[in-house]
């Protein structure tokens, strides 16, 4: 499931490797209960006689072609399609015959966010949203498993966690996009004392 360490550049590595979440797979399963059962019991009735064998070939060249288009090709294309995020940029790939994929580097990424409704909640996935500086805009990732700690993920990298550095999206030799940039805090101001080698107090009476 992980993307082919050929694939990563020089001190990049992979943080989170998935694929969509199995809930992708229900339908597909559940076309292939009904389909086999349904298509048993028909074989079953064929009445007897000179007719039978081809009534019942055809039943099974139909229940092929709909477990193929509407239950196989689903389920390759779950499991030909991956979401990897490096410390370096996010990947998608797709696609059984024809691979299509997508590399978004995470400098460019200026937001990231996800939305999970009940059955998502109660299944352990959700919606990953991701607004990039590209000319796409927003990424929409669906069924994303575990979806709060891939966003987490992604944060800390994104943004260096609570303490506000730039993450491991940065090279060190590049300058962080504007969003990502720590504003210089101003030194603080101290009140001045007798060690700083300044008189503090004059008064008149010293002569």
């Amino acid at each position: 499931m992980a993307i082919s360490a050929k694939l990563l550049g020089e001190d990049e590595y992979v943080v989170v490797s998935t694929r969509t979440h199995w809930k992708a797979l229900i339908g597909p399963v559940v076309l292939l209960l009904v389909v086999a059962g349904l298509g048993g019991f028909l074989a079953a009735i064929v009445p007897p006689g000179s007719l039978q064998t081809p009534a019942r070939i055809a039943l099974l060249a139909v229940g092929v072609v709909l477990l193929a288009t509407f239950a196989l090709k689903p389920f390759l294309n779950w499991f030909f399609s991956t979401y990897t995020l490096t410390n370096r940029r996010l990947i998608t790939r797709h696609g059984i015959l024809t691979r299509t994929g997508r590399d978004i580097p995470l400098m460019r990424i200026n937001d990231v966010s996800y939305e999970h409704g009940l059955i998502d909640r109660v299944l352990g996935c959700g919606t990953l949203h991701i607004e990039s500086a590209g000319e796409r805009g927003q990424v929409v990732l669906p069924d994303v498993p575990h979806v709060e700690h891939v966003h987490l993920q992604m944060s800390d990298l994104l943004f260096g966690g609570p303490e506000g550095r730039p993450g491991d999206g940065i090279l060190d030799d590049e300058q962080p996009p504007e969003h990502q940039r720590r504003r210089p805090q101003q030194a603080e101001q101290r009140p001045r004392t007798a060690d700083d080698g300044d008189t503090i107090f004059s008064s008149d009476d010293d002569r």
